[in-house]
């Protein structure tokens, strides 16, 4: 069995590369095939200028048949590299998604979610014979439909301030600074992707350490947001300019060098504290009147870390949901504490007290001494 290199790039077909990688091995697939345009002559603006479109060499296909073979081999290879716990991503517009989607489906491969990339800055449809268009589709897929598999869901819920992260993202195109130019001012690669979507990507189904391949590495992006968020990467590419640039692109990029900064931890793999550790350590003394966020309702603590209201005892989800008639509450985000806030006073979850005393248990991991201190004044 070979050993794995990684953050590396191999020149060469991305098929036949990878079948010399060891079997099972990469956690990760993020894939930018070659869109297979059929583009049918040359394009202008309405002022007579070129468009920069696709016509290169290797987007180019004698027919559907030669580009469902050429699908279906790097797919099948990637089928293999991947561990049984890994995803694929793969992008591409209307004119290959749906035969890309087909093979995976024909190859095992689970779909988990379709999403939309919708393009806040699309190219116009200079002709006026069409919509414009102003997305491209990303499949995300598991080996099979029973497969385990990475989901940062609370990365994903805080990156969209508090809510869960749909399956519509908006995101610029790659311009500016982040656009790789040439000398002349030409891009370097036409169809290089924004950072900010392999950011969401890498982040949602990877953890640091894990190896991210991307077998049509272009010019490096997967790669270069791969090694600043602390993941392991390997990249395919067979046009030597493309791999100069990408190399340049990557040995500029600095890594976060502490781990917990790109690790967003999942809330069941966090210590569990129960409500009664807050009692009896003091941070919420006995008969404190606790309240929701509007002040609908009020409960009492009590000392064996149970709520009390005026209908209502139990657990501080049981009585949440009591005076709510709801069929469960997280009592954590439900009931408010008040607290000084310079001059005057506000509520804030107790949830607060929860996060404290996890700190304190981190800290107390790391050999770290934490910030003490009572209730919350």
């Amino acid at each position: 069995m070979p050993s794995l290199k990684t953050d590396c790039i191999y020149q060469g077909a991305c098929a036949e590369i990878l079948d010399r990688l060891p079997e099972k091995s990469v956690d990760v697939v993020f894939a930018d095939p070659p869109y297979n345009l059929q583009l049918g002559g040359e394009l202008l603006r309405p002022n007579n200028s070129r468009v920069d479109g696709v016509d290169d060499a290797w987007d180019r296909f004698r027919d559907f048949a030669e580009y469902d073979a050429f699908t279906e081999a790097w797919l099948r290879a990637c089928h293999r590299v991947l561990k049984d716990t890994g995803t694929l991503w793969v992008i591409g517009s209307y004119h290959n998604i749906f035969r890309v989607g087909a093979r995976l489906q024909d190859l095992g491969f689970w779909v988990l979610n379709d999403v939309i990339w919708r393009k806040t800055n699309p190219m116009p449809n200079f002709r006026g014979t069409r919509f414009t268009n102003a997305h491209e589709t990303l499949v995300w897929c598991s080996k099979g439909p029973d497969a385990r598999y990475t989901f940062n869901y609370e990365a994903m819920k805080a990156l969209n301030d508090g809510l869960q992260m749909r399956s519509d993202w908006s995101l610029p195109l790659c311009t500016g600074p982040e656009r790789l130019k040439t000398e002349t001012g030409e891009k370097v690669h036409p169809t290089q992707k924004p950072e900010a979507l392999l950011h969401r990507i890498i982040l949602a189904s990877s953890n640091p350490g894990d190896v991210i391949l991307d077998p049509f590495l272009g010019s490096g992006t997967t790669a270069a947001v791969a090694k600043r968020l602390g993941r392991r990467w390997i990249g395919i590419e067979q046009d030597p300019d493309y791999i100069a640039a990408a190399r340049a692109r990557i040995a500029a990029v600095t890594p976060v060098d502490d781990p917990t900064l790109v690790t967003t931890p999942r809330k069941r793999s966090e210590p569990r504290i129960p409500f009664g550790t807050v009692v009896e350590r003091g941070l919420l003394p006995p008969g404190t009147v606790l309240s929701d966020a509007a002040g609908r309702w009020s409960a009492r603590v009590r000392a064996d870390g149970t709520l009390i209201s005026a209908d209502h005892r139990g657990s501080i989800h049981q009585v949440g949901a009591a005076v709510q008639g709801a069929p469960a509450c997280n009592g954590w985000t439900f009931w408010h504490m008040r607290t000084q806030d310079t001059d005057a006073e506000r509520l804030v979850p107790i949830d607060l007290l929860r996060q404290r005393l996890r700190a304190e248990m981190a800290a107390e991991g790391t050999g770290t001494t934490p910030e003490s201190g009572g209730a919350l004044q």
